[in-house]
C-alpha cells in the first residue's frame, strides 16, 4: 500500500512539473539564427530533401559515428555477459546435456518442463514469419534507402532488420544465426562509414562531408551525394548489432 501510494505521490509531481511547463509555454514567433540556416542552407548545400536525414548524417555526423560506436559496445558487452553466465552456468562434469542438476533424468527421456527444451510454436506464428520476414527485410532497406528523400534512415531501417530477426527467432526458437556473419557485417558497415567520412576531408570540405559524390537534382534517389551510403551503411551497422544481441539472448534462454 506504502509502495502504491509512493508511486502515485511520484506521478502527481511529475505531472504537476510537466502541466505547468506545457501551460507555459510559448512558441518563438520565428526561428533562431542556426535553425534559420539549417532550415534554408540543408537542401541547397547538401541535395537532400530530408533536412533532418541530412542534419543527422552531415552536420552532426560526427555525433552519429559515437552513437553506433555505443551500440556496438553494449552489443558487445551483452555477448560477453552471457557467454561468461553461460560457462559459470553449465552442467557437472559427466551429467547428461540438459539433465537438471541433482535430478534423476534419463539419457533421451522427454521433459518438455526443463531449462533448453523447445517450446512449441503455433502455426500462425510460422506462417507468419515465413510471409512477413522478407517483407520486413525489404522495408528496412526501402527506408534507409530513401532516408534523404522521406522520413527515415540508418537507425529506422535498422531497427526494422532486427525486428525481422526476432520475428525468425520467435518463429523458430532453434534457429542459431552466424555470429561471424553477424560481426563481419557489423565490422565492414563501421569500417566504410570511417572511409566516407575521412575521405570528406580529402576530397571535399571536411570529415563526413557528402559531397564526395555528386549531389544530383534535388528529390531524386539517387542525389544528396553520399548520404544515401552512409545512411544505408548505419543501417546494415544498427541491424547486425540489435541482430547480434537478439541473437545473444536467444542462445542464452536457451542454455
Amino acid at each position: 500500500m506504502i509502495k502504491h501510494l509512493a508511486a502515485l505521490l511520484l506521478l502527481s509531481v511529475l505531472g504537476a512539473l510537466f502541466a505547468s511547463l506545457l501551460m507555459g509555454y510559448t512558441p518563438d514567433p520565428a526561428l533562431n539564427p542556426t535553425a534559420r540556416y539549417y532550415a534554408e542552407r540543408t537542401a541547397p548545400d547538401l541535395g537532400a530533401a530530408n533536412l533532418v536525414t541530412a542534419i543527422v548524417i552531415s552536420y552532426r555526423g560526427l555525433d552519429t559515428l559515437g552513437e553506433v560506436t555505443v551500440l556496438f559496445l553494449a552489443a558487445a558487452i551483452v555477448g560477453l555477459v552471457l557467454a561468461g553466465s553461460g560457462s559459470r552456468s553449465g552442467s557437472r562434469p559427466g551429467a547428461e546435456p540438459g539433465a537438471e542438476p541433482g535430478g534423476n533424468d534419463q539419457p533421451g527421456a522427454a521433459n518438455p518442463g526443463r531449462r533448453g527444451a523447445p517450446v512449441p510454436v503455433g502455426e500462425l506464428l510460422t506462417t507468419g514469419s515465413q510471409l512477413l520476414t522478407p517483407m520486413m527485410l525489404l522495408l528496412g532497406v526501402y527506408v534507409f534507402a530513401n532516408g534523404h528523400l522521406t522520413p527515415g534512415g540508418g537507425f529506422q531501417g535498422g531497427a526494422i532488420l532486427a525486428s525481422a530477426t526476432l520475428l525468425l527467432l520467435l518463429a523458430e526458437p532453434l534457429t542459431r544465426l552466424s555470429h561471424r556473419l553477424i560481426a563481419g557485417l557489423e565490422a565492414l558497415s563501421g569500417l566504410l562509414f570511417v572511409v566516407i567520412a575521412l575521405l570528406g576531408l580529402v576530397l571535399a570540405g571536411g570529415f563526413l562531408d557528402n559531397r564526395i559524390l555528386p549531389l544530383g537534382t534535388l528529390g531524386n534517389l539517387f542525389s544528396a551525394g553520399a548520404i544515401p551510403l552512409i545512411s544505408a551503411l548505419i543501417g546494415l551497422k544498427v541491424g547486425a548489432e540489435f541482430s547480434s544481441i537478439l541473437a545473444s539472448l536467444s542462445e542464452a534462454e536457451e542454455s
